[in-house]
């Protein structure tokens, strides 16, 4: 039988052997920003499993872009060798290595979740946090250190660094990230960005910044590799970044070389009332894809495969991202195949295990 889930996808020079992905989820299990065997098993595991690629999780452009100080990081050549061994035993198991590039922006030096969270003081091993405007990010968190507009535009060129060491590392897709309240898309929201530059206000100055990252980034890597954009498709929040803005901004990304819009939502207050259910975030993702006629990844309570291959089959996404279900379960593909009658093969050292449907 044949699925759109198990069709292969191909983003410039890149064809992925199924349309699941493993979402960049956090691990908080590096140190100084370096990999430890946490990360190469747990990525390397989603490659056995079958997924079509995996994206390593938020990856700190620079040393106070991390959200706490267990994040992985891509600010020094350093960190490129504990990558690249990921990178090559993800691309070994038939699977795309993908990685994520980000700055927390106010929303760094926090403790890691089961560290207690919350934030941490330079005392505490934290760090002054920055933003575009000095708003903190509810009642528990400092204001921000509010950015130059020098200090902005070394933004961009922070990911574009970070960018060539992910190329050198061997990762054949680029994301970044500008969603869930980090620094890319504070700069985005008018709730978070107050500014009276050419950074902030108007619908252009405030993407703006995520314009020149996007150059600066495409500009960098090989023209054969896709870049995608994570995006929070609204603040779910009055007055803040909508779904409206969200399509005006993937037109506009399209243009600039952007393959793929990888769509979420929320993150950027801590207020905000979401009406998580499944597939909440999916007519985001088709809007956006209607609208503009570019790519679009869905996210979001994702976690059975006939609802995965309904939003394909509709025509809503192009790409399912799973999170917490591949957290749960790193052979979800191989399920997924079973349970949707493909025929897909097992890794020969795990097909004596194999599954294999039959009507």
């Amino acid at each position: 039988m044949s699925t759109q889930l198990f069709s292969p996808l191909t983003l410039r020079a890149v064809t992925l052997r199924n349309r699941i992905a493993l979402s960049p989820m956090c691990q908080y299990s590096a140190r100084s920003g370096h990999t430890s065997d946490w990360h190469l098993v747990h990525y390397g595991s989603r490659a056995v499993g079958g997924a079509g690629l995996v994206i390593v999780e938020a990856t700190a452009v620079r040393p106070e872009g991390r959200i706490t100080p267990d994040d992985l990081g891509l600010w020094d050549d350093s960190h490129i060798p504990g990558l690249r061994r990921i990178a090559s035993f993800i691309e070994a198991q038939g699977c795309a290595p993908g990685i994520q590039l980000a700055h927390a922006g106010r929303k760094g030096s926090t403790a890691s979740e089961w560290k207690g969270g919350g934030y941490l003081s330079a005392q505490d091993g934290g760090w002054r946090t920055v933003g575009p405007s000095a708003i903190p990010f509810g009642d528990r968190m400092p204001a921000p250190q509010t950015l130059s507009a020098p200090e902005v535009r070394l933004v961009a060129r922070d990911f574009a660094g970070a960018a060539r060491r992910a190329v050198e590392a061997g990762f054949r897709v680029i994301e970044i990230h500008a969603a869930h309240g980090y620094l890319l898309h504070e700069f985005l929201s008018p709730l978070s960005n107050h500014r009276t530059d050419a950074y902030g206000g108007s619908f252009e100055n405030r993407i703006r910044l995520v314009s020149e990252t996007v150059d600066a980034v495409r500009e960098t890597i090989p023209d054969r590799l896709p870049l995608l954009v994570r995006i929070s498709a609204t603040d779910w929040a009055d007055g803040g970044w909508d779904i409206s803005q969200s399509v005006k901004l993937a037109h506009h990304l399209k243009q600039r070389g952007v393959d793929l819009i990888d769509v979420s939502s929320g993150g950027l207050v801590p207020e905000a009332a979401i009406p998580a259910g499944p597939g909440y975030q999916v007519p985001f993702a088709a809007a956006i894809r209607k609208e503009t006629g570019i790519k679009t990844g869905a996210v979001g309570l994702i976690t059975e495969p006939a609802q995965a291959e309904s939003i394909l089959e509709a025509g809503d996404a192009d790409l399912i991202l799973l999170g917490r279900e591949m957290l749960r379960d790193p052979y979800f593909p191989l399920r997924a195949a079973s349970e949707l009658y493909e025929d897909q093969p097992w890794p020969v050292q795990y097909a004596r295990a194999g599954m294999k449907k039959s009507r």
